[in-house]
Order: structure tokens, then C-alpha cells, then sequence
């Protein structure tokens, strides 16, 4: 029995023929290696394969049955392009490798740390299929845009200057210039605390400096900067709460370590000064109570500095009044921070006395002398030849006092006040006839 060909079923047409795909245009006609090529023809459906000479290319997308994108594998000189599907392989169209090589006309930045990592805009031009970038020697891992953008990761390299280069299928790009930055440090402040309201000027030293971005003073932002070198900045402090914040630059490079401190000073504030009151002669020792006195430089009563002062501790100076007027002044503390509050200091003028009635007395006591001058306002004593008498004050002239018991003979009769103590008046006990 004879093997014949299959006839078509009953009722059923001839098969339609395979006819191969065609390619009528390229665009471009030439390009580098990586370039996307358009073809335009007829019969894509269902390519398989697209080949640059004997290259594939790896990268295709067929968009319709008369249109493809490829991307051009390596290659030199002019190669044909062909198709192939599942109806045979099309005709050849020409294709031209060009050889123009990279340009990098600007990095942006231009600088970065020397940990790198930060991402380097490369632009020019030719830059499509690009294979390699390196900072100087070092490779960098890259994504390539477009022809004319490449984006790269900086690796770590030493502070200085390097040449970052492109390679693509057409050679090396000249170098242009990317400048690794030593990391800043901040060493010192002066000065290094100031009012809570911000607004001094404060010198940071330190290394690196140039090219500072940012100061901040804890989580706020300096009211303003200036770099003044590389080693120095002028910075306003911002307003702050009462505290230690770290003081931070920011460059290109980086941060500073955050380990150099500035101190928002608490305003002082008085409660209270001991004695309230003294002579006009000055040289009263008077004990000042409060907070936020630790800093302070200066001791005012009224508009007279302290004739001296003592910082004993955040909440104590012990001062030396200075010679005043006779009346009252505010004593006030001055620090970094400011002025604290004024709290009252009466200078007091020397007491005087000009009369006692009587004069005299029994050796007992007991009777009331009457002593007259002038300052006695303030008396804290009456002494009878160095014996406390009772007393009261009836005016700035007038003090009554009760005689205290004590041997026959003539006293010295003193009043005592935070202005000093009187010159004595003469008081006799006398002794009654025939004791």
C-alpha cells in the first residue's frame, strides 16, 4: 500500500501560505551599543528573535505586526538587522555602530564625603550604553538614564580631588573633577552659653567647616550663619529652654559628632538679701539668695557696683555693699543670662542722739528716759553703758527706753541702728540719800 499526501478535508480551502516578515525601515540607521532601534515592516507576530549581524539583541518589544524596539547588543562597523519569526527569517537592513565617545560635561554634586555614598548626577553626552564609572580608580555601581544622564552611587575615597570617568561601547569619557571631603568636627564655642532668648553672636572652631550647609543648636536651626574659613563659623544662637544642647554643622561631608555643647543660662532671679539694710559708709556684708546666680559678673546696688562679691554656689553670692545715699536702691545680679530682679537695700545715715530726760536715775532701774536725735527709725538696741534696755521707737527723733538696773556712777547711753551706733550721752545712777 502507497503512502500519499493528506488531502484537505471535504468542504475545507487551501492552506494560506507563510510569507516571512520584512523590515522597510530602521530609526535610527546608526547609533552605539544600547541605542533603541524602531523597525517598521510587515509579518512581526510572533517574532522570536532579532539579530544586529550575528548578534541577538536581548531586549526587544513587538508592538504590532509592522512595528519592533530593539536594543542594539555590541557591536562595530555596519551589520544587518534581520527578524525572524515563526514564517522564516526577513530581509536584512543595514545598521551602523558609531564609535562617538562619552562626554561628561557637569557632576552634580561636585563634592560628597569621603564615606560616599550619596548619589552623583553625571550629564553630557554619548552616554548611552555606558558599561563602566569610576572616581578615580573605583568603580561606582551606576544606572544609566539616558544618552545624556548617568546616575551614580560615590564609593568611599580619601578627602581630595578625583577624576570621575564614563566608559561606553564608543571609550572613556575625559575626566571631570569630584572632590572627596574630609569629615567637619567642631572643637569649640565661644562663648558657649548665653540667655535663653538666643541672639549672641557665638564663634564655633573646629575642622572642615568650609562649605557648611546648616548650624544647629540642638533640634533648632541658627537664626544665621557665616563661614568665616575652615576652621571658623559665626553662628546667632536661636531662643532655647534652659539646658545643655550639642551644637551641630552639617557640610557637604556630613555632620559634626554633636559631642560640643551650648548652655541656655536660666535668668537669675532673687529671693532674698540679707541684711535688707546698712550704714551709707558702705561695707555691709549681705548674703544674696536666689537662682541662677552661678554665672554672675557683677553685683549692682542701685547703679553702684558691690564694693566686692562672691559666687558661693547657684543660689548664693555674698556681697559688700558699696558706699550709697541714704534711702532705698535695688540690689540686682547680672549674668550671661541677664538681670535678675531688684530686691530693696536701704542705706541708713549714722544715728545721733542730742538729749535724754531725764539723765538720771536709781541704781534699780525701772524709770523711763526719753532719748531725742535724729536716724533712730531703724534702732535695733539701746544700751545703757553696754546693757540692753527695752525701748520703743516713737519717731525718726524720738525713743523711749525703760533704765535697766545696774551700779551707782555715770553710763554711756547708745542707740544702735543698721546706720551704726550713736555717740554715747551721759546717764548717772544715783543712789538715794543715805543708802
Amino acid at each position: 500500500m502507497q503512502n500519499h499526501p493528506s488531502s484537505p478535508a471535504a468542504g475545507a480551502g487551501p492552506l494560506a501560505p507563510l510569507v516571512a516578515p520584512t523590515i522597510t525601515v530602521c530609526s535610527p540607521p546608526s547609533g552605539p551599543a544600547g541605542v533603541t532601534v524602531t523597525l517598521t515592516g510587515t509579518g512581526f507576530t510572533g517574532v522570536t528573535s532579532i539579530a544586529f549581524g550575528a548578534v541577538l539583541s536581548t531586549s526587544f518589544t513587538v508592538s504590532s505586526a509592522t512595528r519592533i524596539t530593539a536594543v542594539a547588543p555590541a557591536g562595530t562597523g555596519t551589520v544587518q538587522i534581520t527578524v525572524t519569526g515563526p514564517s522564516g527569517t526577513s530581509n536584512g537592513i543595514d545598521f551602523t555602530y558609531t564609535t562617538t565617545a562619552p562626554v561628561i560635561t557637569t557632576p552634580a554634586p561636585a563634592q560628597g564625603p569621603v564615606a560616599g555614598g550619596n548619589t552623583v548626577t553625571l550629564t553630557g553626552t554619548a552616554l548611552t550604553g555606558a558599561t563602566a564609572v569610576r572616581f578615580g580608580a573605583t568603580a561606582a555601581s551606576f544606572t544609566a538614564v539616558s544618552a545624556t544622564q548617568v546616575t551614580a552611587i560615590a564609593p568611599p575615597g580619601a578627602a581630595g580631588a578625583v577624576s570621575v570617568t564614563i566608559t561606553t561601547p564608543g571609550g572613556t569619557s575625559a575626566g571631570v573633577t569630584y572632590t572627596y571631603l574630609a569629615a567637619a568636627t567642631l572643637t569649640g564655642l565661644t562663648p558657649a552659653q548665653g540667655t535663653a532668648a538666643g541672639g549672641n553672636t557665638v564663634t564655633l572652631t573646629g575642622t572642615a567647616l568650609t562649605g557648611a550647609t546648616a548650624v544647629r543648636f540642638g533640634s533648632a536651626a541658627a537664626t544665621s550663619f557665616t563661614v568665616v574659613s575652615g576652621t571658623q563659623i559665626s553662628a546667632v544662637p536661636p531662643s532655647g529652654a534652659a539646658g545643655a544642647v550639642p551644637v551641630v554643622v552639617t557640610t557637604p561631608a556630613g555632620a559634626t559628632a554633636g559631642d560640643v555643647f551650648y548652655y541656655y543660662l536660666p535668668a537669675p532671679a532673687l529671693t532674698s538679701a540679707v541684711p535688707g539694710s546698712g550704714p551709707v559708709a558702705g561695707s555691709t556684708a549681705v548674703v544674696l539668695s536666689g537662682s541662677g546666680l552661678v554665672t554672675a559678673t557683677a553685683v549692682r546696688f542701685g547703679a553702684a557696683p558691690a564694693a566686692s562679691f562672691t559666687v558661693v554656689s547657684d543660689v548664693r553670692v555674698d556681697a559688700t555693699a558699696p558706699a550709697g545715699a541714704a534711702g532705698t536702691v535695688a540690689v540686682t545680679v547680672v549674668t550671661p543670662a541677664g538681670t535678675s530682679n531688684g530686691l530693696g537695700y536701704t542705706y541708713v545715715t549714722v544715728p545721733v542722739l542730742t538729749s535724754l530726760a531725764p539723765n538720771a536715775g536709781p541704781p534699780a532701774g525701772g524709770n523711763t528716759v526719753t532719748l531725742a536725735g535724729s536716724g533712730l527709725t531703724t534702732t535695733t538696741s539701746v544700751l545703757f553703758g553696754g546693757v540692753p534696755a527695752a525701748f520703743a521707737v516713737l519717731s525718726d527723733s524720738v525713743i523711749t527706753a525703760t533704765a535697766p538696773a545696774g551700779a551707782a556712777g555715770p553710763v554711756g547711753v547708745t542707740a544702735v541702728t543698721p546706720g551704726g551706733t550713736t555717740a554715747g550721752l551721759p546717764y548717772t545712777r544715783v543712789a538715794a540719800p543715805g543708802i
